[in-house]
């Protein structure tokens, strides 16, 4: 494999369908733009490996949606040190153009185990996925409880609860070190879902067979369906961590090894990139609704109100006076 091919298929999401099985899936490789995410923090290793995961779980998901703005992660807990990991997918803007995406996390770093199982550290909480399409519609939001052991499992869980969409995940990520470069992040995953049926076999209230009556895959198909999902299942857990990762095994040579009796056809790959929306503008949008007496108690010793983005770290500076729904107005000439 020469070097140009490597780099076709770092940070892209390749689309593909499975014809003799209805199912359709992607494959993510993300490397460069996982880096540019997580050095925007100092996170400690486990925390870096659970934005990892949910990342690719971001650019898998997000890649299945026609999004015209934003598709967002989120993983909440309670009682466990990890309280937050929150990712955005960004939809390209046009034809060609890459997808953007960011992430952070918040934690208690002074309860953190960093030898324990890392989903068990976010103890109880909730998995949702929120999609913005912009000005003139109704965001959507879909939560499921967290369930399963990690955070894929988390996702496929969600599928099958609030879409009635049978999905698979085989996800791996860590550092790496190709000869002749350094140490970098690297990550790779594949995605199933089984073809939505036009009305689900199983009326959500009833319950499901997973987790806490949660439903799962085998409570949506039917036998032959059934049959199909099993097989294809059977066969991605033949995958191995290095083809998922690459860089050695280009994405359509593992879909023709893993599923050449099923007939895999590919699209168009989507390529991504690290990006934040963050600017001085959308700060001082989101402090519009505050009073000048409000604002007052935000004033820093220095004489000024700070704020920082949580994705990017980027730092913003501005004059009290400036600020708050007053000062708006005063602007606009109003009263």
């Amino acid at each position: 494999m020469t070097l140009g091919s490597r780099i076709a298929w770092d940070d892209t999401v390749l689309p593909f369908q499975l014809d003799a099985s209805d199912i359709r899936g992607r494959v993510a490789r993300l490397d460069g733009v996982l880096e540019d995410v997580l050095r925007q923090h100092d996170y400690p290793p486990l925390i870096e490996g659970l934005v990892a995961e949910m990342c690719l779980l971001t650019a898998l998901i997000g890649q299945t949606m026609k999004l015209r703005w934003k598709l967002s992660l989120q993983v909440r807990g309670s009682g466990g040190p990890v309280r937050l990991i929150a990712t955005d997918y960004y939809g390209p803007t046009d034809d060609g153009e890459p997808a953007r995406m960011r992430a952070y996390a918040s934690y208690d770093k002074d309860t953190i185990d960093a030898s324990a199982d890392a989903f068990a550290q976010i103890g109880k909480g909730y998995f949702a996925i929120l999609i913005d399409q912009g000005e003139g519609t109704i965001p959507y939001q879909g939560i499921t409880p967290l369930a399963g052991g990690s955070l894929s499992a988390c996702a496929e869980t969600y599928f099958a609860q609030s879409e009635q969409i049978p999905t698979r995940f085989s996800l791996t990520h860590g550092r790496s070190t190709l000869r002749g470069e350094g140490e970098q992040w690297r990550a790779g995953g594949v995605m199933l879902q089984h073809m939505p049926k036009a009305s689900p076999l199983m009326p959500r209230d009833l319950g499901g067979s997973g987790e806490d009556g949660l439903m799962q895959a085998a409570d949506i198909l039917d036998a032959d369906e059934g049959e199909n999902w099993r097989r294809a299942n059977i066969l991605l857990d033949t995958v191995d961590a290095l083809e998922l990762i690459g860089p050695t095994v280009q994405p359509t040579d593992l879909l023709v090894r893993l599923f050449h009796e099923e007939q895999p056809r590919v699209y168009d790959p989507q390529p991504v990139t690290f990006g934040c929306t963050c600017s001085a503008d959308r700060v001082r949008q989101s402090l519009s609704i505050y009073s000048a007496k409000d604002i007052k108690t935000m004033i820093t010793d220095a004489g000024i109100v700070t704020a920082d983005c949580q994705f990017c770290g980027a730092h913003y500076e501005f004059q009290p006076d400036t600020l708050g729904f007053e000062a708006e107005a005063a602007a606009g000439g109003g009263h």
